[in-house]
């Protein structure tokens, strides 16, 4: 009499870091991600309470999650965020959002502290997060492979002229990382795209001194409204998942026609 093969151990749940997930998109996604059963860390900078807040959301959804004060510009830092990821799982997916726009107004009248601070965080910040990402995901190097989403901007390919084109030049260059990272690892198991929003209501826009941005440019939206963080997030979210498994390289424009 044969014996039964042993049943297969249940798939692990997907782990994936979040980082500016106090708030905003980062909020929005990493809530989506854990309907779909992603373990999660909530990076955040500033703003405890509401990554607390999204941590106790995903918990009640029943998965993992802890929030974790990171600055990504400090690579020490990022490399706690992700050994906090290591101690739910191997680390299978990155949401690389944390981001600033700081200053509204012509590169000429911004303060090169704030120029700095802005290219450091949306570009800086980015290449820290999926190089490590890369490093801990890679299956040459003995990762379980995985997927990256990079959060860019219409703004890479708008300029967003007497506004801030210092955050559309960073917000480029997060273009041309996804493109070239994803043939960097596509051999490797890990695929990288990028979701690029447009006018979103978030706290960014008060972020940068201007509260009323929103209202005052909607009319350049061809949908004729602004976006909503739910409405990201699902980008964010397929790109993630293996029904994008054929995707790599791509910057997902979720801009409402902008």
């Amino acid at each position: 009499m044969s014996t039964p093969s042993p049943a297969p151990s249940a798939p692990s749940c997907p782990v994936t870091v979040v980082t500016g997930g106090s708030r905003g998109i980062g909020a929005a996604t990493a809530v989506h991600l854990a309907r779909q059963g992603h373990d999660l860390v909530v990076g955040y900078r500033s703003g405890r309470a509401e990554a607390e807040d999204v941590v106790a959301a995903a918990r009640d959804l029943g998965v993992r999650a802890v929030a974790v004060r990171a600055d990504v510009v400090d690579p020490a830092d990022v490399d706690a965020l992700f050994a906090a990821a290591a101690d739910l799982g191997p680390v299978t997916g990155l949401v690389a959002n944390a981001g600033l726009t700081a200053h509204l107004g012509d590169l000429a009248d911004t303060p090169v502290d704030v120029v700095r601070q802005v290219l450091d965080v949306n570009l800086l910040g980015v290449v820290l997060c999926v190089r490590r990402a890369a490093q801990v995901m890679s299956r040459r190097r003995g990762g379980p492979g995985g997927a990256i989403v990079t959060v860019s901007s219409s703004a890479a390919t708008l300029g967003s002229a007497h506004e801030y084109v210092h955050y559309a030049a960073a917000k480029a260059g997060v273009d041309a990382l996804t493109v070239g990272l994803a043939k960097e690892l596509a051999d490797d198991g890990v695929r990288v795209n990028a979701v690029a929003p447009g006018l979103v209501r978030t706290g960014i826009h008060a972020g940068a001194g201007d509260a009323g941005r929103l209202d005052r440019v909607t009319a350049r939206v061809p949908m004729g409204r602004p976006g909503e963080p739910a409405e990201i997030a699902p980008a964010i979210a397929w790109l993630l998942s293996d029904e994008a498994a054929y995707c790599t390289g791509a910057v997902l424009r979720v801009a409402g026609g902008l």
